[in-house]
C-alpha cells in the first residue's frame, strides 16, 4: 500500500474509542499553578476541560517544548485530549492520575477546541499523530534518538524504514511490539521501559490506544526518566499505509468520526453513539453563552476548515 504522508506533513489519525457517558462537564480557562513531574515544571494550564488541564496552545509551541526537553534530558509525558478520554478519565483514578501527572495536554478531538473555544481559551488542535513528523525532524536535527512503541513488528519495521528515508539523519535508536494483553502496570512493562531508556532514545512514540498508551507511559517514566512519551495512537499503522486517516476536510470540521465509523462500524457506533450524547449533554448544561459560543465556533471551522 502506498505511504500516507501528506504534502503538507499531516499523518495518521486520533484514536476515538468512546465507553461509557460521564455525567459532568465543566470548561474554564485557567492559570493554575504549574505542577512538578521529572524534575521540571509543568507548563501553565491554558483551560480545563471536564477537570483536565490543557495546557498547549499549538503544535509548534508543543514541538519546542519537546525538544527542549529532550536536548535538556528532562522526560515527561505528552497526551491528546478528546471525547473518549473524558468518559474514560471519569472511569479510571489510574488514568485520572496519569493525565493529572502529564507535563503536556492538547486538544486533539476537534469538540475539544470548540469547548475550549467557548470558554474563551485560544486552543488550537494538536493530534498524536500529527506530531511524529515535525518532532522526528527536530529530532534529526539535534541528534536525539527515536523510539517506536506498540502496533506489530512488521508496522514498526515499515515505520522505521519510511521514517528514515523521509527524515535523512533520523536516528530510530529502537522499536518494540508488545505482546497481545500487554499489562502498562506489570514488570513485562517496566522491563519495556528499562529497555527504552537502555536505548539511548530522548523521545518514544507509544501507539497502544487509550488509555494503555498513557497508562504505559506514565509508569514507564519511572524507568527512563530522561525520555519523553508521547501517546499517537494509530499513527504508526498510518505512516506504514495499513490504516487510512479522514480526508483533512473532515479533520478540519470536526467529521473525522464519520470516516471512521464508516470504515469500522461494528466496533465504533457504539463509542461515537456515546461521544454524541457527551456533547450534547454539555450543550444542555451550558445552554447560555457558553454553548452559544461552541456553535459560533463550529460555524466558523466549517467555514474555514484550514484553520487549525
Amino acid at each position: 500500500m502506498a505511504s500516507p504522508l501528506l504534502m503538507n506533513g499531516r499523518i495518521g489519525t486520533d484514536d476515538p474509542a468512546m465507553t461509557r457517558m460521564v455525567t459532568t462537564v465543566h470548561v474554564s480557562s485557567i492559570p493554575t499553578p504549574a505542577a512538578k513531574r521529572s524534575g521540571r515544571a509543568r507548563p501553565a494550564g491554558l483551560a480545563r476541560v471536564a477537570g483536565t488541564l490543557l495546557n498547549v496552545g499549538d503544535q509548534d509551541a508543543l514541538v519546542r517544548g519537546i525538544v527542549d526537553d529532550a536536548v535538556d534530558g528532562a522526560g515527561g509525558t505528552v497526551f491528546t485530549l478528546n471525547l473518549d478520554h473524558l468518559v474514560k478519565l471519569d472511569e479510571s483514578p489510574a488514568f485520572r492520575l496519569a493525565y493529572d501527572r502529564a507535563r503536556y495536554v492538547t486538544a486533539d478531538g476537534t469538540p475539544i477546541v470548540w469547548m475550549a473555544r467557548a470558554a474563551g481559551a485560544p486552543l488550537h488542535r494538536v493530534t498524536g499523530a500529527d506530531l511524529v513528523l515535525p518532532l522526528c525532524r527536530a529530532a534529526a536535527v539535534h541528534g536525539l534518538g527515536v523510539h517506536l512503541f506498540g502496533t506489530s513488528d512488521a508496522v514498526l519495521a515499515v515505520t522505521a524504514d519510511r521514517l528514515r528515508a523521509l527524515i535523512p539523519g533520523l536516528d530510530v535508536v529502537g522499536t518494540e511490539a508488545p505482546p497481545y494483553g500487554f499489562d502498562p502496570a506489570s514488570p513485562a512493562a517496566a522491563e519495556a521501559a528499562a529497555r527504552i531508556a537502555a536505548s539511548g532514545a530522548r523521545i518514544c512514540f507509544v501507539a497502544l490506544g487509550a488509555p494503555k498508551q498513557e497508562l504505559f507511559s506514565d509508569q514507564a517514566l519511572a524507568h527512563a526518566p530522561g525520555v519523553t512519551f508521547v501517546c499517537i495512537g494509530a499513527a504508526l499503522d498510518f505512516i506504514a499505509g495499513t490504516q487510512r486517516r479522514a480526508p483533512r476536510i473532515l479533520q478540519a470540521t470536526g467529521l473525522e468520526w464519520s470516516w471512521r465509523l464508516a470504515h469500522d462500524p461494528r466496533r465504533l457506533a457504539r463509542r461515537y453513539w456515546l461521544s454524541g450524547l457527551f456533547l450534547a449533554r454539555w450543550t444542555v448544561r451550558h445552554a447560555g453563552g457558553a454553548a452559544a459560543d461552541l456553535f459560533r465556533g463550529i460555524a466558523r471551522d466549517f467555514r474555514n476548515p484550514d484553520r487549525k
